[in-house]
């Protein structure tokens, strides 16, 4: 489906946005990123905090092409200004481009454990030696090989007492994507749009997001919000936003996800059917652990500690070091 062009730009007259029949607070547009000033604006935001009716009105922006997000502002001393916050548009690939289950199968403990140590052995070779025709034989095999026959089988990770600890009930292999939870009626009727205003309204109201401002982004859909500005909060698992923004197209798919809040380095979710049982609920912390490892590495500690806390959960939040 073709996209409406970048309605943005239209702002920079008129920041109250009667020109695209939306009634705006006090704001400013953004166009600043890590490599200089963007083309076009990335985005626009409040000046003041969002209060519990602070989320814009999905319907009025999207009839625009602008999607709702709330931008979290406090936390972290000097990172109160989203000016600040690195952003790299330009270093973003576009999502629909990537396999969500690939992705995810790729950051699983063992496929990372063991890509991490191909990188380290490259490092080792010295910066004179001549591996071009290495790497070519390597190449020549590796496209006659299948996933099972290649460098980063997880098979040729060491599989230790605390990855299995970590990864339980699953094991050195990706267990797939958890099965599909939101039903086409569901989605029909609104739903996930209609959770996500209410669960914000309800995250505003409790001070559980820090310093929120509304924002506005010119993006085909929710999930691709992260990678259509360019933000790097992930940065130190993953470079290219746009893969994660792959996944989470997957989970509005399967269970009604809306991105409604991004920090300098955490992301906010809320989801319209979440797991209600302890299975279905690790086959969803399985996808988090590849996603955001912090999550449960530098949380409960184990897979199967952070899914208890998926059970009936509506709010997913990511947070990466």
């Amino acid at each position: 489906m073709a996209m409406l062009p970048n309605p943005l730009p239209r702002l920079t007259d008129d920041l109250s946005g009667a020109a695209l029949g939306l009634r705006l607070p006090p704001g400013r547009l953004v166009d600043t990123t890590c490599d200089g000033t963007w083309h076009e604006p990335l985005l626009w935001h409040a000046d003041t905090p969002a209060g519990p009716g602070g989320w814009p009105e999905p319907a009025a922006a999207r009839a625009v092409g602008l999607l709702p997000v709330l931008l979290e502002s406090g936390g972290i001393p000097g990172m109160e200004d989203v000016a600040t916050w690195e952003l790299d548009p330009g270093a973003m690939s576009y999502p629909g481009h990537h396999d969500a289950e690939e992705v995810l199968a790729h950051a699983w403990p063992l496929c990372a454990e063991a890509a991490d140590t191909d990188t380290d052995s490259d490092a080792d070779v010295p910066a004179d030696a001549d591996v071009s025709a290495d790497r070519d034989d390597d190449t020549a095999e590796d496209a006659d090989a299948g996933p099972a026959d290649r460098d980063d089988d997880p098979a040729d990770a060491e599989w230790d007492d605390e990855l299995r600890d970590l990864v339980a009930p699953f094991g050195p292999a990706f267990p797939g994507l958890a099965p599909k939870l939101l039903t086409s009626a569901e989605a029909a009727a609104g739903r996930p749009d209609a959770v996500a205003a209410e669960l914000t309204a309800a995250l505003t109201g409790s001070g559980r997001l820090r310093d929120p401002r509304a924002a506005l982004v010119y993006a085909r859909r929710s999930a691709d919000v992260p990678a259509a500005i360019g933000w790097t909060g992930p940065v130190n698992h993953e470079h290219d936003v746009a893969r994660l923004c792959a996944v989470l197209r997957s989970w509005e798919d399967r269970f009604g996800l809306r991105v409604v809040a991004l920090g300098f380095a955490t992301l906010t979710a809320t989801v319209a059917a979440p797991p209600t049982t302890v299975e279905e609920a690790e086959a969803v912390a399985a996808e988090h652990l590849s996603f955001c490892p912090d999550n449960i590495t530098q949380g409960p500690g184990t897979l199967r500690a952070y899914a208890k806390s998926l059970v009936d959960e509506g709010v997913w939040t990511f947070w990466w070091d």
